[in-house]
């Protein structure tokens, strides 16, 4: 079965079967809690960000109001609303990734990816985008890239990730 919301997006079957085991765990009157999963999963099957249809949709499945799901997705950072590239890089700009050379990563990034934060590289194989916080100020400065911090970043190190990852897109590309 696939759910066509008013908003003529449809949910596969497989998103519709993650939605309903993250909806089992709350009471029916806190479907609101599965909000931020039911998200999640959507951004996951839309490639990767949500539009405002793919929003209304999680509410309309959830019975909530919109207003809960328009919440989660623009507050919370997990969440893109327009197309990244292929390697989402995950950005701490805060006091103590700069303090230990942060500022620095990000210069040399936006210089080697041609880009600034929000963008995404030509070849749509990385985009940048600055965080609050990524939790690791013990290893400053960090970055994460899909679920994988990278810490106690140093240029060469960074310039090693970026190529490894750049060889691994063009491998699946072609």
């Amino acid at each position: 079965m696939i759910l066509e919301t008013k908003n003529k997006i449809e949910f596969s079957k497989d998103l519709i079967k993650k939605i309903d085991h993250e909806l089992a765990k709350y009471p029916d009157d806190q479907r609101q809690s599965a909000v931020m999963a039911a998200l999640t999963h959507a951004q996951d099957e839309y490639n990767g960000y949500l539009t405002n249809e793919i929003i209304s949709a999680v509410s309309d499945y959830l019975k909530i109001p919109r207003i809960f799901a328009e919440e989660a997705a623009t507050f919370y950072s997990m969440y893109e609303h327009k197309p990244m590239g292929i390697h989402k890089i995950c950005v701490c700009i805060t006091l103590s990734c700069k303090i230990r050379g942060g500022s620095e990563i990000v210069s040399h990034l936006k210089k080697r990816l041609g880009i600034n934060f929000g963008e995404v590289t030509p070849d749509g194989v990385f985009s940048l985008k600055h965080v609050a916080c990524l939790g690791a100020c013990r290893n400053a400065p960090v970055i994460q890239i899909g679920t994988v911090y990278h810490e106690d970043l140093t240029i060469p190190k960074l310039d090693k990730i970026l190529d490894d990852l750049k060889k691994k897109a063009i491998s699946k590309k072609g």
